[in-house]
């Protein structure tokens, strides 16, 4: 673990702990986490930070998913198949992504984030369709698509960019399946779960995970994860719906004032 103070070390594991939280919500903890790493330890290697982000991220959203699992009606085995096309995409998005500028990813997707929380909130039934008994039957069509363009489509999104992919599967798949937020939600845990082993995976295999920081983190995010998908299965969609826009506005904060710095 690198020198770091206490002070330091203390907020690195409230980010971590706010980050479960808002992961096992509606997603894009990694928002919060990882400029908190970079902040808090300016001189280590970036793909260590990001190695460890996901050592970290990894505990807490697999904890969050058996959280679900267990009182969400999730189709585990759906959710798995996305996942793995979710981490085929990712790994093509990476290999694509250093021919890519994300000056001007930026922009487009500062737009579709826009788009997306105008409908959120020019739609108020969004999300809550699935359970009420009135949404259409999910087809094998529609969970094919899901499986290709929800879990591809997303996946290579993340390899390419990646801010916001937790966001993006909740509205992609409540969309496209008809789930609830609250179910959309407890699915993308399962598929982050999958599209985060396989990253760490690679980043522990290149010696790019400071193990003794992520697991002190990784307590933390866990208890976090647990808080926050116990809260959201208790107050249902239509505060996920909140914490949604919420997080969307954020995200699109962000994007904005990386691109007025680049």
């Amino acid at each position: 673990m690198p020198d770091i103070t206490l002070t330091t070390l203390v907020v690195l594991c409230l980010a971590a702990a706010a980050a479960g939280w808002i992961d096992a919500v509606v997603g894009g903890g990694g928002l919060l986490l990882l400029p908190a790493l970079l902040l808090g330890l300016p001189h280590v290697p970036a793909a260590q930070i990001l190695g460890t982000n996901k050592a970290v991220a990894i505990v807490g959203t697999s904890g969050a998913a058996v959280t679900y699992a267990r009182k969400a009606p999730v189709n585990v085995g759906t959710a798995v198949r996305i996942g793995l096309a979710a981490l085929a995409g990712s790994m093509g998005g990476a290999f694509f992504a250093a021919g890519i500028s994300s000056e001007v990813l930026r922009p487009v997707i500062m737009v579709v984030l826009l788009a997306v929380a105008a409908f959120v909130m020019l739609r108020p039934q969004f999300g809550r369709a699935a359970g009420d008994g009135t949404a259409p039957r999910v087809t094998r069509a529609r969970t094919v698509t899901a499986i290709v363009l929800v879990g591809g489509g997303i996946g290579l999104y993340d390899g390419l960019f990646g801010p916001g992919t937790g966001t993006f599967l909740v509205l992609a798949l409540t969309a496209v399946l008809h789930l609830d937020l609250v179910t959309a939600s407890a699915t993308a845990k399962i598929v982050n779960v999958c599209t985060n082993g396989g990253a760490l995976a690679m980043f522990a295999y290149q010696g790019n995970v400071m193990w003794q920081l992520a697991a002190l983190m990784a307590v933390f995010n866990l208890a976090g994860g647990l808080f926050g998908a116990r809260m959201a299965l208790r107050r249902g969609s239509e505060f996920v719906r909140g914490v949604l826009l919420v997080v969307v506005f954020s995200l699109v904060a962000k994007l904005a004032f990386d691109q007025w710095q680049s």
